[in-house]
């Protein structure tokens, strides 16, 4: 939690996002993400200053516990003094404590996106799906918040003005929106409409940039000018060399298939499995991992 020191900025995790909604589909199906096509609603996670401190955090609780659909999960929510915004107890179940900072106690419009972060850890501990190393499982538990509808409250609560700055979460506010954004093209979405921090609306319109850019890179027929250009530059290099590497900055590589044709490894826009399809010009492709068709030139 940055409270009053540097925010990061950028896509320093951008990576580690990309596989753990790999991971998501691989481990839950693409119909079980599909049933997430509704993100949780402003209205019911909502805390305002007059609520009772225990009461109302129970009831949030509550509401992310059905989103998530673990219905025989409780959650006891208690208040202290501690560096994190929050602490989740990943016991056998079905009770389990969740501690959050005594910040909250003045800071209760935040403790959605805090509580959101906390039973996500809940959700994708009783998956039994982990990533190895303790930041990397945090990318992953914010990634699963906001590609499942809850996660768009942690990027909300990222706030900044000329003497302080607040931000939940591991990742950067533009990664936030880059999920974001993922989520919003897949169910048709419109998340900004929700938002109460202007820092916030930024960082999602930035992200959705960088969404799109997934959608327009060769060899789907939606890449700009320049790209297909530099496509065709290192195919034809692959064809003349085969054992020559792709370019480091490439999404992209080319394989031969013993002795038939050339075949093309890209990234699915949507889930980020990697597709290989043959090199013959127009095709289309579909991801085996989340269904989605995909227009090629390749």
């Amino acid at each position: 939690m940055a409270d009053d020191g540097p925010v990061e900025h950028g896509y320093p995790h951008l990576e580690t996002v990309r596989a753990a909604v790999t991971a998501l589909y691989r481990r839950l199906s693409c119909d079980t993400v599909r049933t997430f096509s509704t993100s949780v609603a402003p209205a019911d996670v909502a805390f305002c200053d007059t609520d009772d401190l225990y009461l109302g955090a129970q009831r949030v609780a509550r509401e992310l516990v059905r989103h998530y659909r673990l219905p025989d999960a409780r959650l006891i929510v208690g208040f202290r003094a501690m560096r994190h915004a929050a602490n989740v107890e990943l016991a056998a179940g079905p009770e389990y404590f969740v501690e959050l900072n005594d910040r909250f106690r003045t800071h209760r419009r935040d403790i959605g996106a805090a509580l959101a972060h906390e039973v996500m850890h809940v959700y994708l501990h009783r998956l039994g799906l982990s990533f190895p190393g303790v930041r990397e499982n945090e990318i992953l538990t914010d990634t699963a918040a906001v590609f499942l509808g809850a996660g768009w409250l942690l990027l909300d609560a990222y706030r900044q003005d000329g003497v302080s700055s607040q931000k939940l979460g591991y990742l950067t506010p533009e990664e936030f929106g880059y999920v974001l954004a993922k989520r919003a093209l897949l169910f048709g979405e419109d998340p900004s409409v929700w938002f109460t921090s202007p820092q916030a609306y930024t960082a999602y319109v930035e992200g959705m940039a960088r969404a799109r850019h997934d959608e327009r890179q060769p060899p789907l027929t939606a890449a700009g000018w320049a790209g297909r250009r530099r496509y065709a530059r290192d195919r034809r290099r692959a064809q003349e060399h085969p054992a020559a590497s792709p370019r480091a900055d490439a999404p992209y590589s080319f394989t031969p298939d013993g002795h038939g044709p050339l075949r093309v490894c890209f990234p699915c826009p949507t889930c980020h499995q990697r597709i290989r399809v043959p090199v013959r010009g127009r095709v289309r492709a579909r991801c085996a991992l989340c269904r989605t068709v995909l227009e090629c030139d390749t």
